[in-house]
Parts: structure tokens; sequence; C-alpha cells
């Protein structure tokens, strides 16, 4: 299947209906909905454009995901996180294994970043190769430009 090098969405999507798990409902009846709007090519990578309805929920996590708040706001609590309000603009990383307790106040609606993270020993020779490659590449050479440091 080909794919496009550069892919371009828009924010401004028909979401699709995605319950929320029942039994992590605390109160309300919250409504959650989400489009994808692009995923990696080794299918590791998503990003999500998600809406929900007020209600207070659990959340438990399985990926990395970074959010950032689009419209609406929340209050999040979390194990040795008091609870806090966030709104537009405000962007937030729950790593692998968080578990936070959502509050929407009203709706809320993000662009989610998610990763499926790689076992520790699978990430060392991912970076050994990449590692390995840049050394490799002259210096004439044309290198992409990345935002994950320096090379």
């Amino acid at each position: 299947m080909s794919r496009a090098m550069i892919e371009v969405g828009s924010c401004n999507v028909d979401l699709e209906l995605r319950p929320i798990e029942p039994s992590w409902i605390i109160e309300g009846n919250p409504v959650s909905r989400s489009h994808v709007l692009s995923t990696s090519a080794d299918g590791t990578a998503q990003t999500i454009i998600w809406a929900c309805t007020e209600g207070r929920f659990n959340w438990y996590y399985d990926i990395d995901e970074t959010i950032m708040i689009m419209e609406g706001s929340i209050v999040l609590e979390s194990d040795g996180m008091p609870p806090k309000r966030y709104g537009p603009g405000d962007v937030i990383f729950f790593r692998d294994g968080a578990h936070a307790k959502w509050h929407v106040e009203g709706h809320v609606k993000k662009i989610a970043f998610c990763r499926k993270t790689n076992p520790v020993m699978l990430g060392f020779l991912i970076r050994v190769v990449n590692k390995l490659k840049r050394m490799l590449t002259s210096t004439g050479e044309r290198r992409p430009a990345s935002l994950m440091g320096a090379g």
C-alpha cells in the first residue's frame, strides 16, 4: 500500500462515536467521539481528534499520549497530583501505564498524538541503528531534519 509522504488534515472533521468503557465512568453520561487524522507507516503512532461531553471518568493509558486541548476544559487528577483545571492551549503528556481521573466541564475537544511504546531493548536497538546510520552518512549528503534532538 502506497502512502503519501506528507498528509494534510483538518481538526474540523466529523467525529465517530467511541464510547468510554462503561466501568470507567464515575458520574454523568459522557459521550466521546473521535477521528483518526493520521497513522504512521509502522502503525505505532496516530494523530487523533477527540471530543467528549460533560462527565467524570477514569482513563487508563496503555500508550504514550500527548494532548493539546482545543476547546472546553477539564479538571484532571491523578495519584500524587491534585486536581487542576486545563483549557485551550494546554498540553499534557500521559506515559504508558498512567491513570487519570477526568472531569469534563461541559465539553472538551483535544488533539492527541499517540505512540505505542517499544520494549526497552527494542528501543535501545533502534537508537543504535539510527546512530550508526547518522555516522555512516557522509557530510555532503542531505540529512533529514528532526525535532527529536541534535544529531
